[in-house]
């Protein structure tokens, strides 16, 4: 089996180590194309008005000068454009994905983006602080078995599976739904000068907890696993787009 390995921490990044090392335990043909350097909260950005630079690091493996967005485009168009590959995974990020982080997380978008292509993509974060040995690594491989084996029951057009690892491993599995726990709540005032602020967003994040979520299954040393939907829409009634209508002159 073909496989893509991207993330947003970088390629030197443990968790990108530890993620090849568990697909190339299957056995699979595996590819990285993972960012020369760290994105956090890069979201889905896309690298339109300048160039992309891929530079061969060794077999099948190259640093991307783009975002994490990027890195899945690139091997899709130009590395792997005559073989595609049959998954896609990304991570190991360091540190859980939650609640708002869907929004922000250049992890997320990798997924995201090979959902958008059509393929089938595990997004892979993890609680920090955990080890990377042999068995990490077969945790890690067993459910990539698991996941791919039931692949029919989730990927579907457009859907990806987050998964959030616990500091140790293996761990039990959970299901569990997002949360809300928001990053970005406050920017702090490091200088002000006449006309000029100059501001910091702080860091930190409150780690609610609500009876079910992500969160307190982490915490309660569980594996979560959440499938999403990148075309999730919220229709209004239509009771309500004809008062509008009426409305409208």
């Amino acid at each position: 089996m073909r496989v893509l390995i991207a993330n947003d921490d970088g390629i030197a990044s443990p968790g990108l180590a530890l993620l090849a090392e568990a697909a190339r335990a299957r056995g699979d043909e595996v590819w990285i194309v993972a960012p020369e350097r760290k994105w956090t909260a890069a979201s889905h950005q896309l690298s339109f008005d300048k160039d992309i630079v891929l530079t061969r690091r060794e077999a099948r493996t190259y640093a991307c000068s783009g975002a994490p967005a990027d890195c899945v485009v690139a091997a899709l168009s130009v590395l792997m454009a005559a073989t595609p590959p049959d998954l896609v995974l990304s991570g190991i990020n360091d540190g859980r994905n939650v609640g708002e982080d869907m929004a922000y997380s250049g992890t997320m978008a990798i997924a995201r983006e090979a959902a958008m292509w059509g393929l089938p993509a595990l997004a892979f974060s993890r609680t920090k602080g955990g080890e990377t040995g042999l068995r990490e690594r077969d945790a890690v491989r067993a459910l990539i078995d698991l996941l791919w084996a039931a692949r029919g029951d989730w990927h579907h057009e457009g859907t990806w599976i987050s998964v959030n690892l616990p500091k140790d491993l293996p761990a039990p599995l959970a299901g569990a739904r997002i949360g809300r726990d928001k990053i970005a709540a406050a920017m702090d005032v490091t200088t002000q000068d006449g006309e000029r602020i100059t501001c910091r967003i702080r860091r930190g994040r409150p780690h609610t907890l609500l009876p079910g979520d992500e969160n307190t299954a982490i915490d309660s040393g569980h594996v979560t696993i959440v499938r999403h939907c990148w075309f999730a829409h919220a229709p209004l009634e239509d009771a309500t787009l004809a008062g509008w209508s009426s409305m409208v002159k």
